[in-house]
């Protein structure tokens, strides 16, 4: 052969060779050109949906705000487990290459191309997966035969590109640490730690090699080997990923071998907006920084607009996102913009609360409360309310649903939408038994009976001194009942509010041991004469009893006396004082619980006095961060003089003595709490009870009812604070006192002001009496409003 004709092969044979790559070459430049490409500052900021966190004041993550669930972590969160078995399994020479791994795309040339082989694993490099997973690709139809390649060409060459800009611009650690954060692993988890928490209830930080694995077995395949709905093949594919851990030598045999034979054991909870500690708080909290600037004309109720025009201006969590914004302009959002919102909460102390509701009410109060639904005849309503009053109860029930919009909205008739609730339908509906829920068949209207005769609680317990929330549970289950029974509910007090009486008497210069006469007294209101009825036994009546005596057995009697000294506005005054924002009808009827008030008003009040005379508003967050750790915002309780130091000791002492010889008793005898003050309240019909009450370090108030006044026990001695509401508050308090990392001990005293010499010998029990009638009661039923 001619030396020219070899040298034509030669040229030939490299000019083959050399085509593909000037082919890439020429179409990546073209895509670079012509094709848009992210700018630098697009790659510093990608539009990345970030979670916002609700932090607990012990540092764990509450739940979160979001579109997807996205929390960012830095790269020491990682364990180095996971970032091994990561490089492993997607990128063994991600170390090795600047973002294209040509050695990779040989190997899916020839292996998985040429020779077929589909287990050879793909050649997008870790960095190139992290370019499609900021800047998605978008997919065009084309009837142009052909279009779709070399559309998928194009995308493809950006992507290079792309990712040839993040590792110029970016470090390693940096690119892995992007790619762990964004990465899908399915079960609304976007991100490692948004994962290890749906998954494994833990921090990334604190995930073992296996449960790394596992993880990192979900990447691309999210719902195949998600081990909540594909344990099996999840198995198999976290073995997959040890086992090439054991090949780059991460692990070794007998680690591996070890680690391949565990179960996957998961802790799991999908992250959805019903999910995590604290859910009726986290709606609250969006609420409220959610609230725009009052406006009169939206309100039907003056008072009501006095209180948020109130809030609007002094405090500057109210309305947080609409007056505070972004140096663009533009306003924060919750569910994108990956706030860190720090809280009050204590998370221990949240779960021990969301604990003591459910407990009570559904091992104890429901059981009892489904008894005697059994012998109604228009259950769940009491047997005394008229038919048309239940009538007007279903039917506003009917109209506030989602079927009856959803219809009307479709165009259908009113018959149409009415007949449609006596229809039996399909339906999964809650319970207390089980997995909380049961499918079941039942008509709507069934459904709607069946809802109210659940009994529903809330709970909030503040710090004294601070205001500081540390626990608020609205409802009984979030996921089914939605509305927040701690602020959003008003319900009536009853002997609640009695405390705030004897305040006004306090500070007037009564003592707890002072001596009254226990008897009738009635109250001229127009052309009528009111008497609050008396629940005193007939032996007591005539007596001659203490203050303390009056407060412990929570007579009536001396309420009214009270009342006749001082009158209702001076106790309306002094409601104000405590923190009552809501208006109180100034009428003789106040002194006994006449009105309705929210529970977050109620222990707000009551912790004024455990912390010395001083109000402090109820205080939710303590600080607001932006995604890279800024802080944006700090709060801090409004403090102010409501009364004077030793008439909030004295007050304590006499709400001691309901706890030590009165209708609160049992917390000391069932529960075991010692030094506890605090105070019962029953309502009309047992429709409302409630307890509230301290220790020195912590105060807690409780309500439960039904949703509707009609449902509600027959038996007052079921339906009493007593028994409805102060077994939720004791066996909080019991998990709090045993939890030895809260650091609050049982039996704490309250520290007496200054110079203080005021005698206290009296107890409230029936020593105090002036002539002692024989048998004492200590557990003598609650008095109730009427």
């Amino acid at each position: 052969m001619k030396e020219q004709t070899i040298k034509k092969i030669v040229r030939l044979w490299w000019l083959l060779l050399a085509a593909p790559f000037a082919l890439i070459l020429f179409c990546t430049l073209i895509v670079a050109v012509f094709a848009k490409i992210p700018s630098f500052e697009e790659l510093e900021n990608p539009k990345t949906n970030l979670a916002t966190s609700l932090i607990s004041a012990d540092g764990k993550i509450l739940s979160t705000y979001h579109i997807e669930n996205r929390i960012f972590v830095t790269y020491e969160d990682l364990p180095q487990s996971l970032i091994e078995a990561t490089i492993a399994t997607e990128d063994a020479r991600f170390y090795k290459h600047s973002g294209i791994d040509m050695r990779g795309l040989a190997r899916v040339a020839v292996k998985t191309l040429a020779l077929r082989n589909s287990g050879a694993g793909g050649g997008s490099t870790i960095t190139q997966q992290l370019a499609k997973t900021l800047f998605p690709r978008k997919t065009t139809k084309s009837k142009i035969p052909g279009a779709k390649y070399v559309n998928m060409v194009s995308i493809k060459l950006k992507e290079w590109i792309i990712a040839v800009k993040l590792e110029r611009n970016y470090t390693k650690n940096e690119i892995l640490t992007m790619y762990m954060n964004a990465v899908p692993f399915g079960s609304n988890a976007f991100g490692i730690n948004a994962a290890a928490r749906t998954f494994f209830n833990k921090k990334p930080a604190d995930l073992t090699v296996e449960e790394s694995a596992a993880l990192v077995g979900m990447i691309n395949k999210a719902t195949r080997y998600n081990p909540a709905i594909n344990p099996d093949l999840s198995l198999g594919r976290r073995n997959l990923i040890l086992r090439r851990m054991k090949k780059y030598g991460y692990i070794t045999r007998h680690e591996c071998d070890s680690l391949q034979a565990l179960e996957i054991v998961l802790d799991y909870e999908r992250q959805d907006h019903n999910a995590g500690l604290g859910p009726y708080f986290r709606d609250m909290l969006r609420r409220t920084m959610n609230a725009t600037k009052p406006d009169k004309s939206s309100y039907h109720n003056y008072i009501d607009y006095q209180i948020d025009s109130t809030s609007w201006a002094d405090d500057a969590l109210y309305g947080w996102l609409n007056k505070n914004l972004k140096p663009d302009g533009t306003r924060y959002n919750l569910d994108k913009d990956g706030l860190r919102i720090y809280t009050t909460i204590d998370s221990r102390m949240q779960k021990y609360a969301e604990e003591a509701v459910r407990e009570h009410l559904s091992q104890t109060l429901q059981p009892t409360f489904n008894r005697e639904l059994k012998y109604r005849s228009h259950a769940p309503f009491a047997n005394d309310v008229p038919s048309d009053r239940i009538a007007v109860i279903m039917n506003q029930a009917r109209h506030w649903s989602d079927r009856y919009a959803g219809m009307k909205k479709a165009g259908c008739s009113e018959k149409e939408i009415l007949k449609s609730f006596d229809e039996p339908t399909k339906m999964r509906v809650f319970s207390w038994s089980g997995k909380g829920y049961i499918d079941t068949v039942m008509t709507p209207n069934d459904s709607i009976r069946y809802y109210k005769s659940f009994l529903r609680a809330a709970m909030m317990a503040v710090e004294p001194g601070t205001g500081k929330v540390r626990a608020y549970v609205g409802g009984p289950d979030y996921r089914y009942f939605k509305y927040d029974n701690v602020r959003q509910g008003r319900r009536q007090v009853g002997s609640t509010i009695k405390p705030f009486l004897y305040t006004l008497a306090m500070q007037e210069g009564y003592t707890p041991c002072d001596r009254v006469v226990n008897i009738p007294y009635s109250f001229v209101i127009g052309d009528d004469v009111w008497t609050p009825r008396s629940t005193d036994k007939e032996q007591y009546i005539g007596t001659t009893v203490t203050l303390k005596w009056g407060l412990t057995r929570s007579s009536n009697n001396i309420s009214a006396y009270l009342m006749k000294q001082f009158g209702p506005e001076a106790m309306v005054d002094m409601c104000h004082k405590l923190g009552i924002s809501s208006y109180l009808d100034p009428v003789p009827s106040l002194c006994v619980g006449s009105c309705d008030l929210s529970v977050c008003e109620m222990v707000s009040a009551f912790n004024t006095f455990p912390s010395r005379g001083i109000f402090t508003g109820s205080m939710f967050v303590e600080r607001i961060e932006d995604s890279q750790g800024n802080t944006l915002s700090t709060f801090s309780g409004h403090k102010r003089e409501a009364i004077g130091e030793e008439t909030a000791y004295l007050m304590v002492n006499l709400m001691q003595g309901v706890v030590n010889e009165g209708t609160a008793g049992r917390l000391k005898w069932k529960y075991g709490i010692e030094g506890a003050a605090g105070k019962t309240g029953t309502t009309n019909e047992n429709s409302d009870g409630w307890f509230i009450g301290y220790i020195p370090r912590l105060t807690a108030g409780v309500w439960v009812g039904a949703e509707d006044r009609q449902c509600h026990f027959e038996s007052t001695a079921s339906g009493q604070g007593a028994n409805a509401a102060l077994p939720i508050w004791g066996i909080f308090m019991q998990k709090v006192l045993a939890d030895r990392t809260i650091g609050i001990a049982n039996g704490e005293s309250f520290i007496a002001p200054a110079g203080w010499n005021v005698n206290l010998s009296c107890t409230g029990s029936d020593d105090d009496l002036s002539g002692t009638p024989g048998g004492t009661t200590p557990q003598q039923e609650e008095n109730f409003f009427e």
